[in-house]
């Protein structure tokens, strides 16, 4: 979209930036923990927010999407979600035709790329029949095309015929995400004639256009001022303000919601503890995650480093009791759920925190009782607070801010590495 897209904005003496916060599989996340981290993994201030985890969704992730839908409105901008099928349009009046009836007011729309290819009217169905899938991994053309634009001007032949495939794999190839580029692209600009068209009516009828569309002027929206929630759970998403969250794995865009306070801070409740934790990352090389064709081509060109991926685990981690503790400062929150996830697998919430009896985990200094935890949203997190505590010692901020405490008792075999910590 970017490489579409952004000559015309230059032209205006604008920026147009696609900020892709896509992340591998590898770190153990999934659509259930990363959408609590849309302030962070791209940013307050975008302007539309696309969510594509719906690979992995199996048509069960309403309470997500609603989730997501509810506290980007509670932005500073307002962005609408437009969430990337790659699939059909469902028939019916199915969860998903509900949620965007519910939320299409606030700009909450899908696209499903492959009806996208059907209604230009190639008979895939009548192909399919006799023997050709377009939609099988690494089938090259679409039925309109047999490689992409910036396709058509490849050399190397190898190159230009992997740019048109369409689906690599459950991933779309270059001619998919084309189409879908290009559909979003004719959309977004369509919106933009329009809006260019009530401010030239402003100018016709004399009338200064700031007065009606400046941001200042945007409508402040409230929790209570949604429609009630269809799916998500009322505790969570009916908020004033999106979850925080302190995301190590790359890349990120925004800001985070909790930090790892100073061990020196006079204002640290556990000032005089040892706090020796460290920020880890993954070190991918540059063809990590990178197909052996496109590695083929680029291997020995000067332009090579535009192959890389910017995604990698990360956490702050710990192993030996000499590390001592961690101590993270926390946001303020409005529920007082706190979760904290582990790095790297899908199902390692058991092993690195719940059954890990070599770790203390404490809030505003008093150990928590981990028969009180639960994993949530998934397997790789633990959910340690569901809501503010209302007596003792937890309860009490005295500067402002309630702390989270995370401890090494005991050297451990293998090291407890956080990738998040997630606040409401």
């Amino acid at each position: 979209m970017e490489r579409f897209f952004q000559p015309v904005w230059e032209a205006a003496d604008m920026e147009f930036i696609f900020q892709n916060a896509g992340e591998g599989g590898g770190c153990g996340d999934s659509y259930e923990n990363q959408h609590y981290c849309v302030r962070q993994n791209v940013s307050p201030n975008v302007d539309i927010v696309h969510y594509s985890w719906t690979y992995f969704e199996h048509g069960g992730a309403h309470k997500e999407h609603e989730n997501l839908v509810r506290w980007t409105q509670m932005l500073p901008k307002q962005p609408p979600v437009h969430i990337f099928n790659t699939g059909k349009v469902p028939g019916g009046n199915g969860q998903d035709r509900q949620l965007m009836t519910q939320y299409a007011d606030y700009g909450f729309n899908a696209f499903y790329m492959q009806t996208g290819f059907y209604n230009g009217g190639h008979p895939y169905d009548s192909e399919k029949s006799k023997g050709t899938d377009r939609f099988s991994w690494g089938y090259v053309g679409d039925g309109y095309h047999e490689t992409t634009r910036y396709g058509e001007d490849e050399e190397d032949e190898a190159r230009k015929t992997s740019l048109g495939v369409v689906m690599r794999n459950w991933h779309p190839g270059p001619m998919g995400f084309q189409l879908t580029s290009d559909a979003f692209t004719y959309t977004y600009t369509r919106a933009i004639l329009r809006a260019l068209e009530l401010i030239e009516k402003d100018f016709d009828e004399e009338k200064d256009p700031r007065d009606k569309w400046d941001a200042s002027e945007r409508e402040l929206l409230l929790k209570n001022d949604l429609p009630e929630p269809k799916y998500c759970d009322h505790d969570i998403c009916v908020v004033d303000e999106p979850p925080g969250c302190l995301n190590y794995e790359l890349p990120t865009y925004g800001y985070w919601g909790a930090r790892v306070e100073d061990p020196m801070d006079d204002l640290n409740p556990y000032l005089g503890e040892t706090q020796k934790w460290s920020v880890w990352h993954q070190n991918n090389n540059l063809w990590n995650m990178v197909g052996k064709q496109d590695t083929a081509v680029f291997k020995n060109r000067d332009d090579k480093e535009i192959c890389r991926h910017l995604d990698a685990c990360g956490g702050i981690s710990a192993q030996k009791a000499e590390d001592g503790m961690v101590v993270f400062r926390l946001p303020k929150m409005e529920v007082g759920l706190v979760i904290i996830c582990g790095c790297c697998g899908k199902k390692i919430a058991d092993d690195l925190f719940l059954n890990n009896m070599d770790i203390e985990i404490s809030y505003n200094t008093v150990v928590q009782d981990r028969a009180n935890w639960d994993k949530f949203p998934n397997g790789k997190c633990v959910r340690l607070l569901k809501k503010f505590p209302t007596s003792g010692r937890e309860s009490e901020t005295p500067t402002g801010h309630a702390y989270l405490g995370v401890k090494v008792l005991r050297d451990m075999k293998q090291p407890v590495r956080i990738s998040h910590v997630i606040t409401l």
